[in-house]
Parts: C-alpha cells; structure tokens; sequence
C-alpha cells in the first residue's frame, strides 16, 4: 500500500499517531476545499506543527487544490 503521507515534523506526527486511527481517518475526509466548495478527503499530506496543534497539508482528492486542516 502507498503511503501519501510526508511527515515535516516528528513531533507534529507523534501527536497526530496519538489519536485513535478511526478519528484521523474520519478527520481525512473531513477537509474543506475552496475549489471544489464542499468537504473533500485530504491526500498526499504532511504533518506539521501550528500554534494551535497540527495541521494537516496536502492535496484534494477530487480536483487537487491545495488543501488544509487544522486539529487543535
């Protein structure tokens, strides 16, 4: 299986390991995009620390605009 996901930083990507798969999976595709104007699944993302937890930037499965998502 392919992995679509780049880490940038560890400590972002232990954070983002410490919720339960379930929840990250659920968080993937509970992304917005601005192209497509609806909630979308993120591909091929990294996994970076921000002020308020980690966000999550990648690719939109649909048409692959440039997506993100922030959990605090």
């Amino acid at each position: 299986m392919k992995n679509d996901k780049d880490v940038i930083s560890f400590a972002a990507n232990k954070k983002w390991l410490s919720i339960p798969e379930e929840t990250r999976r659920m968080l993937e595709q509970n992304v917005w995009c601005g192209s497509c104007g609806d909630v979308v699944t993120i591909e091929k993302y990294t996994v970076e620390d921000s002020p308020s937890g980690i966000e999550l930037r990648g690719k939109c499965k649909k048409c692959g605009y440039e997506v993100a998502r922030v959990i605090d």
